[in-house]
């Protein structure tokens, strides 16, 4: 099962296991290894091969071999490799960050969802977390693994369809997906991650690890000010605006953040302008939709820089004194195979049934706002963008079409 990519519990056959006083079995699954080895600090331990796999094995006394131990492997062009195993290390998520997940009320499921930055036990990696109820089998996939889903399964967590891997030595910036296989039919699905903070450019649909931000924030007067203002009660005037068509470079280009703060404010300032409304800048994989056919709902849109340039363009907004409003779509979102859309082989951020589930109107899928986790997804965004990047505040797209269940439908298709 290991071999064939099909095993549910991959950390039960992988790492280190008890085989009865004094022996412990460690075992290790590298495809295209030619020999693999324990380090320790009196050398290497080899492993010895499985048959016909690759899959490694040792077995010895467990003080001969750390807690946390490193892999040493050479693959058939004498290429040596070196890493700490991922299956020597606990779970990673928290019993309250699950337990609240599954009853959708974590506000900030950013922060443990997704893929994120973690040092354990002294060792530096990168935590994945992803929601994938019905899925047989879940792996990360990316350029520091070739993108093969035999590499790093994922474990389950519990019966709240969370599954979570802890790879060290990973560093921010590179690409990866999950590849899921279905629990129905056995297919695969590769899906960028739901809680991605960064993609690529598209027509490139993968997602990008992003550090933590060190941004340092020059708001904290206008955060001050904001707290205490009568804002009900004071002059308002909103300039919308969609960034992608706005202006363009001299070339016909996407303008980035920073160069579009400055031009956009001076023009807002001059015009008499309290606040820019945003059409959303949330990823989204096609231009011609303005943004409001969002998959990225925790990710600036790649098309105008990184997040911290958008956090630049908050600012700088802000230093002007221009608040800054944000166009938020968790009405639908559309079908592209990389995104939402039966996730894990299943309707999980949708309904199954399209007379519930289908915008027929705009070819787009509406979410399952009974899951609870669909509904900690969403609010988990709104958090997101009002905390992490100081948005002033949210305007709530197709309201309506969240309300009725007969929006733009006839008699029978409700």
């Amino acid at each position: 099962m290991i071999v064939d990519a099909r095993h549910h519990d991959p950390f039960s056959v992988l790492g280190r296991h008890a085989l009865g006083a004094p022996e412990n079995v460690i075992r290790a699954y590298i495809p295209g290894a030619a020999q693999v080895s324990i380090e320790t600090l009196g050398g290497l331990l080899p492993m010895l091969r499985v048959p016909n796999t690759d899959l490694f094995e040792w077995r010895g006394a467990p003080a001969d071999v750390p807690e946390r131990y490193q892999l040493v492997w050479e693959d058939a062009n004498h290429t040596l490799s070196r890493g700490y195993d991922p299956y020597c290390f606990p779970p990673q998520l928290s019993e309250y960050d699950l337990h609240l997940f599954g009853e959708g009320k974590h506000w900030h499921a950013y922060r443990f969802m997704g893929a994120h930055a973690r040092v354990v036990d002294g060792i530096p990696g990168i935590v994945f977390a992803v929601w994938a109820p019905n899925a047989a089998r879940v792996s990360v996939v990316g350029d520091f693994n070739a993108w093969d889903g035999r590499r790093h399964p994922l474990r389950v967590c519990g019966d709240k369809g969370v599954w979570e891997l802890f790879i060290p030595g990973l560093d921010a910036g590179l690409l990866y997906k999950f590849e899921i296989r279905d629990r129905i039919h056995g297919n695969l699905h590769l899906k960028s991650d739901p809680y991605g903070q960064c993609f690529e450019l598209r027509p490139d649909t993968a997602s990008r690890i992003t550090p933590d931000s060190l941004f340092a924030w020059q708001d904290s007067s206008w955060m001050r000010a904001r707290e205490s203002a009568d804002w009900l009660h004071q002059p308002m005037s909103i300039y919308e605006v969609h960034l992608g068509s706005w202006q363009l470079d001299e070339h016909g280009n996407f303008l980035n953040y920073r160069v579009l703060a400055k031009r956009l404010i001076s023009y807002v300032a001059e015009m008499g302008f309290t606040h820019i409304e945003l059409l959303p800048i949330t990823e989204h994989p096609y231009d011609g939709s303005w943004g409001y056919q969002t998959l990225g709902y925790y990710a600036p849109t790649s098309r105008h820089g990184s997040p911290d340039d958008f956090r630049w363009f908050i600012d700088y907004c802000h230093a002007h004194n221009i608040g800054v409003l944000l166009d938020w779509v968790p009405g639908h979102f559309p079908k592209d195979l990389h995104g939402l859309a039966r996730f894990d082989g299943s309707a999980v951020y949708e309904h199954e049934d399209p007379r519930c589930g289908e915008h027929r109107d705009w070819g787009t899928l509406i979410f399952n706002y009974g899951r609870n986790e669909v509904r900690n997804f969403l609010i988990s965004s709104a958090v997101y963008w009002l905390e992490e990047f100081h948005i002033d505040g949210l305007r709530v797209d197709a309201v309506a079409s969240m309300l009725y269940r007969d929006y733009s439908r006839k008699a029978g298709e409700w």
